[in-house]
């Protein structure tokens, strides 16, 4: 991890390794906390957030899910974010922006209500998620052992800490079996998402993705979906069985960190031709568009740092 200058943390901007917690935190031993992720671009007009307040809000809305309450607004923690990238003086192409939000040392047991709120902001200079190859090449794909979990046992809409010890072992079965990252079915055997992105199939020129049964309401995957439709293709939202990304024409990952990665490979099966497919890349291409600034249509979507 590249560290930087500053964290926000509860209101204050503090060195980077004085952000620290106590051991006995009830976050660390229970696993309720919320989490966002969000990048900046470096544009010509120097770096810009995409979609800063709808990822901001998500954060809010996760909380409320989980029962944290968040003792800042959205306005208050949008600028904060907007200081952090300022404060912290940044080089490089992309920084990626960690908002969360935590339980603290004070109270211990399962009932959490009492426990005192951690808001922390945090950004740091990092690349591509998945390698510059895997933007370029495609990457390969493993479809877990282990489902996502269902809708009566689990807050899948929330961006919750605990959400993710099902990620991490999907993904440490995936690279483990030696491919690069993980894909999950729901509890009925249909297609999911990946261990931290959305999937799209491409098939007879259609673009295809799941719907959001069991899973994130994905800020990116609404981007491809409104840019997609806008480039004049069909988008559809269905159920899509494991069988059926085997035979697509193309695949590819969206995420704020797997951004938009070419799937070129699922379970030992190519994947049309192999490498990233004609729609893929222009799908690729007009989102990197977009979120440096070169596409005055979406410019909406960004907040320069320096406005």
């Amino acid at each position: 991890m590249n560290a930087a200058k500053y964290i926000w943390m509860n209101g204050k901007f503090i060195p980077w390794d004085e952000a620290q917690t106590h051991v006995l935190s009830h976050t660390l031993h229970y696993g309720n906390g919320v989490i966002e992720g969000t990048k900046a671009y470096k544009t010509d007009k120097g770096y810009a957030i995409f979609r800063l307040n709808e990822h901001t809000k998500r954060l809010k809305e996760s909380a409320k899910m989980t029962h944290i309450k968040i003792p800042y607004t959205i306005e208050e923690m949008n600028k904060a974010q907007i200081e952090l990238i300022r404060k912290n003086e940044f080089s490089g192409e992309s920084v990626y922006i960690r908002p969360f939000a935590f339980l603290g040392y004070g109270v211990m047991g399962v009932y959490h209500v009492d426990a005192p709120v951690e808001t922390v902001m945090a950004a740091w200079e990092w690349g591509a998620y998945l390698g510059e190859e895997g933007l370029r090449r495609g990457i390969r794909l493993k479809i877990a052992s282990m489902t996502r979990p269902s809708n009566t046992s689990n807050m899948g809409k929330a961006k919750a800490s605990a959400n993710y010890l099902n990620s991490q072992m999907a993904k440490f079965e995936a690279v483990e079996s030696g491919y690069d990252e993980a894909l999950l079915l729901d509890d009925q055997g249909y297609v999911a998402e990946a261990s931290g992105a959305c999937i799209f199939m491409v098939r007879d020129g259609k673009i295809i993705s799941p719907p959001n049964d069991n899973t994130l309401e994905s800020i990116t995957q609404k981007m491809v979906i409104e840019m997609a439709e806008d480039m004049g293709y069909e988008v559809i939202r269905r159920r899509i069985s494991r069988e059926e990304l085997y035979i697509a024409d193309e695949a590819f990952l969206t995420g704020t960190a797997a951004e938009i990665t070419p799937v070129r490979e699922i379970d030992a099966r190519i994947i049309g031709e192999g490498e990233r497919g004609p729609i893929t890349e222009k799908i690729q291409s007009g989102y990197f568009d977009i979120v440096f600034g070169r596409n005055k249509k979406y410019e909406h979507y960004l907040t320069y740092i320096n406005a």
